[in-house]
């Protein structure tokens, strides 16, 4: 307060400060301050949720990256969501628990079975658990390599699927489930009358085996389209997957035509098949130790040259080179390698290099980044070889593995897509008639090719032999029941379009 001349008090309000504005600067910095204390956040939020909840932050994480990816095919990669479907009402008898055993193809043939006994028994299927003690000892979970989300939501309407087992039935509450492995090869039969009453006994059963365990034939039509659906729909891979395989197909369609060469010229199937054929006398004890060393493998003294004259061996990278000449594929043509790391390396695949030097890998094609999430993670890698293989102008495999099988299938239900199925014991024949001079390489190719006109993968029959499951044709390989519908069939699957494997 001031006082006038006259002793009157006056109030004096204070003249505020002029007001000085934030520069471009200091409100950048600020902006920039508080995106990093936001990150910092973040990430220490999913540090410590990893401890908590590992796999919901795993779905986060795994979502954040599909964002930050950009699809190459933003028709294939990106699709919005089909409309579910109503879910299918029924009571449960019970739930099924599976294991699955082997490799990546053989767990996807079983998980299709799989869900076709849940549909017939009417039970509540577990998600199944994937082969993490197998040779390649792959620790990747089903939502590792397949979208289970999809996986759950295509099926609805057929059957019940869910991510884990209520606890009230886990073994911290008291509960043994039956652990069995159901007979192979086993019809609707044998599991509405012998494995549907365990269910009332036990309630929860675990199939800790689930390769083969349906047979080929004789399965009502409804039941083999449903193995297909979850084959061609149900079981699509996760976006990361799918967007490297899409950028691996495009790179080598932007190149022109490509063969598929399934080259199974790898160290696990030399070792259990016993097949040394151009191997090191080092290099056959070193396959012959690790046939030893498990087992579970019940043929440990094979005789390599025997079985190959059989066709039981994998074409040698050496023979396939010639037998891709003699089918009449130049040297310009553009060659995928599906296959893991081929034993011998690259002195077992330079004579193929030499024959075709367009040859490519995933190695080879994608940056070592891209591949780094998938490293260790056998089954993710044949994954992405699975992609390029059903993309593929022509497909061939050098052994009739399960990988061979399903591509095959799948090709097949693409449109009849050219396969060419090696009769490798005839080509054995051939191959050493040519090397030992007998037969001239015109005669030679001539003779290669005859073997071949009807193994293109053309429409053909599934063979049925009574009693026999095991020496049917495999119904993955051909699913004629999901190939066509009415009288069509008869046309497709005439004798003059046979291909019927001998």
């Amino acid at each position: 307060m001031e006082v006038r001349s006259d002793g009157i008090p006056v109030r004096c309000d204070k003249i505020p400060a002029p007001v000085i504005p934030r520069t471009r600067l200091q409100v950048w910095f600020i902006r920039v301050c508080s995106s990093i204390l936001l990150w910092t956040c973040l990430v220490q939020l999913v540090a410590v949720g990893e401890l908590w909840h590992p796999h919901l932050f795993s779905n986060i994480t795994n979502r954040i990256s599909q964002i930050t990816l950009v699809p190459l095919h933003v028709e294939e990669a990106i699709q919005s969501p089909p409309p579910l479907l109503p879910a299918r009402k029924y009571k449960s008898n019970g739930f099924l628990r599976v294991s699955c055993n082997g490799g990546l193809n053989q767990m996807r043939a079983a998980i299709c079975d799989m869900v076709t006994v849940a549909r017939l028994l009417n039970l509540t299927l577990v998600v199944p658990e994937l082969d993490k003690k197998s040779f390649w000892a792959d620790p990747s979970n089903f939502e590792d390599i397949f979208d289970v989300r999809h996986f759950i939501d295509s099926l609805r309407d057929e059957v019940r699927i869910i991510r884990r087992l209520p606890k009230r039935f886990n073994r911290k509450h008291g509960l043994k489930p039956l652990q069995m492995p159901p007979i192979s090869w086993s019809n609707e039969n044998y599991y509405v009358q012998q494995i549907l009453p365990l269910f009332k006994k036990h309630r929860v059963l675990h199939f800790n085996k689930t390769d083969a365990r349906l047979s080929n034939n004789g399965i009502p039509l409804d039941l083999q389209r449903l193995r297909c659906r979850v084959n061609f729909q149900a079981l699509k891979f996760t976006p990361q997957i799918e967007t490297l395989g899409y950028k691996l197909v495009r790179i080598l369609q932007e190149k022109g035509p490509f063969v598929a060469l399934h080259l199974r010229y790898e160290m696990d199937m030399l070792a259990f098949s016993g097949c040394t054929r151009g191997c090191f006398e080092k290099e056959a004890e070193e396959l012959k130790r690790m046939r030893y060393a498990y087992i579970w493998w019940r043929d440990k003294e094979i005789d390599s040259e025997l079985r190959r004259s059989q066709g039981l061996c994998p074409l040698t990278p050496e023979e396939a080179s010639l037998v891709l000449q003699a089918l009449g594929f130049d040297k310009n043509t553009q060659i995928y390698i599906a296959a893991g790391e081929i034993y011998g390396s690259e002195r077992r695949l330079s004579a193929l290099r030499a024959a075709y030097p367009r040859i490519g890998k995933k190695e080879m094609l994608l940056a070592p980044e891209e591949l780094q999430q998938f490293q260790n993670h056998s089954s993710q890698m044949a994954a992405l070889d699975f992609m390029v293989s059903v993309a593929s102008n022509t497909f061939i495999p050098t052994y009739d593995g399960n990988m061979a099988k399903l591509v095959e299938g799948h090709r097949r239900y693409l449109g009849f897509k050219r396969t060419i199925l090696l009769d490798r014991r005839k080509l054995v024949e051939l191959l050493d008639m040519h090397q030992n001079g007998t037969l001239s390489w015109d005669e030679f190719a001539v003779s290669v090719q005859s073997a071949h006109e009807k193994r293109m993968g053309q429409p053909s029959r599934r063979r049925v032999v009574a009693d026999k499951p095991k020496e049917e044709d495999y119904f993955y390989a051909n699913p004629q029941e999901c190939l066509c519908e009415g009288t069509s069939c008869d046309d497709l699957l005439s004798p003059g379009n046979s291909s019927a494997i001998g």
